[in-house]
């Protein structure tokens, strides 16, 4: 049992999945920086100082706590949008890929082209 374990473990398809959740984690990290520390007080400052927020975890509605919602879908927008960005170079990378001319007679029709030559002869 502990082999076949190994074996599961060993497929590309577990590391890879494994990797893709290691580097997503990280790139959530590095999104949730960029709204807390950049986007936040540089383009939403303006409109905090007119609530009369800090943050935007402290927008309120009532005990509605709306500026945490808020900065989770501009996190999600922004992972969307690199998703969307990565997904569209992949597919053009693709495309340019399944349009290149085919590299030209196989083996075989060489063969077949050289024996008709041959029996011409």
């Amino acid at each position: 049992m502990l082999k076949e374990f190994k074996a599961f473990i060993a497929k590309g398809n577990v590391l890879d999945l494994a990797v893709a959740v290691v580097i997503g984690g990280a790139f959530g990290t590095i999104v949730s920086s960029l709204v807390d520390d950049i986007i936040t007080p540089l383009i939403l400052a303006p409109a905090l100082k007119a609530t009369g927020a800090e943050n935007i975890e402290s927008l309120t509605w009532g005990a509605v706590k709306y500026g945490n919602f808020l900065s989770a879908v501009i996190k999600f927008l922004i992972i969307a949008w690199v998703l969307f960005l990565i997904v569209k170079a992949f597919n053009s990378f693709k495309k340019k890929e399944e349009a290149a001319p085919p590299a030209g007679p196989s083996q075989e029709d060489l063969l077949t082209e050289i024996r008709d030559l041959l029996k011409k002869s």
